[in-house]
């Protein structure tokens, strides 16, 4: 593609995956292509329908993830810091928020999104693996674990908070966790924002 139909297209992509999360599957498709600053039709002529573009929506997301954990265990010779670092890497992919919202509608089972699964998991056992051979983590730290911290983490907290603190919040309790999995004097700081419950009483009393 020329890079100007790659940038749309991939705007048509995140777009997506952002308005699929917050509606879910029935989600409105003009809404995706406002969002991505396209025309409709520009849509429909990457994506067929709405099931071909929640198919690439889901590809994309575990090849970001698959590109996430191989990126984290190159950069960080540490296991456990590659954990980390695969960790948040997800959170801003919202992997784990995308997947859950669309699988009443997909078939995992196609052989593209099997393949892109099975090897995404794969890859996240070997760092695991790799993590517990260091003997810095814990024990009964399983792949699951991550795998369900990461939704827990993804779904927004309820009421009236912004977007961004959101986010950050997501960070800030992803470090919570993982700083509870390493004994360690030297594990990073957790982040902003350090909500205290004056700051959460200020966030409603300013959105009412």
């Amino acid at each position: 593609m020329r890079a100007d139909a790659r940038r749309n297209h991939e705007r048509l992509l995140e777009a997506a995956r952002d308005v699929f999360v917050e509606q879910g599957p029935g989600a409105s498709l003009e809404e995706i292509a406002r969002r991505a600053e396209v025309g409709i039709a520009t849509l429909y002529r990457r994506f067929t329908d709405r099931g071909t573009l929640m198919h690439a929506v889901v590809l994309h997301a575990l090849t970001g993830t698959i590109e996430a954990v191989r990126r984290a265990r190159h950069d960080h010779p540490d296991p456990l810091d590659a954990l980390a670092a695969y960790v948040h890497a997800v959170l801003d992919l919202r992997t784990s928020a995308v997947i859950p919202t669309l699988l009443v509608a997909l078939d995992m089972d196609e052989p593209q999104l099997k393949a892109a699964s099975t090897t995404s998991a794969r890859l996240v056992e070997e760092l695991l693996e790799e993590a517990h051979k260091t003997g810095r983590l814990r024990t009964d730290v399983v792949f699951g674990d991550i795998g369900l911290l990461l939704t827990r983490l993804s779904r927004p907290l309820p009421g009236p908070i912004p977007d961004e603190t959101q986010k950050a919040l997501a960070h800030r309790h992803a470090n919570l966790f993982l700083a509870g999995l390493r004994a360690d004097p030297t594990a990073p700081p957790l982040g902003d924002p350090a909500l205290t419950l004056t700051d959460l009483q200020q966030l409603q009393h300013d959105t009412r």
